[in-house]
């Protein structure tokens, strides 16, 4: 992420608004236009992939802990997953 200076791109009555609420530090001001995570890489659709998969080896009997070892992930985070997969799979029906 690059950072822009606001003196550069910003009215200076704004700025000095903006200076009473916050100065000399870093803020984020977020777009107008919310965008769904991961549209704009396919992260999201490697993760789906891979949390079919968790859930398949589950459904085939695997266990949790082997299963966490071989994604490097926590029993949590399967179990998460696994709990999620479940509901998407009962919703289908």
């Amino acid at each position: 992420m690059s950072y822009l200076r606001a003196e550069e791109i910003l009215p200076k009555e704004l700025l000095e608004t903006i200076q009473q609420y916050v100065s000399g530090k870093t803020i984020y001001i977020p777009t107008k236009e919310k965008q769904d995570w991961g549209s704009n890489t396919d992260t999201k659709q490697i993760l789906d992939a891979r949390n079919r998969e968790i859930f398949e080896q589950y459904t085939k009997g695997i266990s949790v802990p082997v299963i966490a070892v071989e994604y490097s992930l926590s029993e949590k985070s399967i179990q998460r997953i696994i709990r999620k997969q479940k509901q998407q799979e009962e919703s289908k029906c």
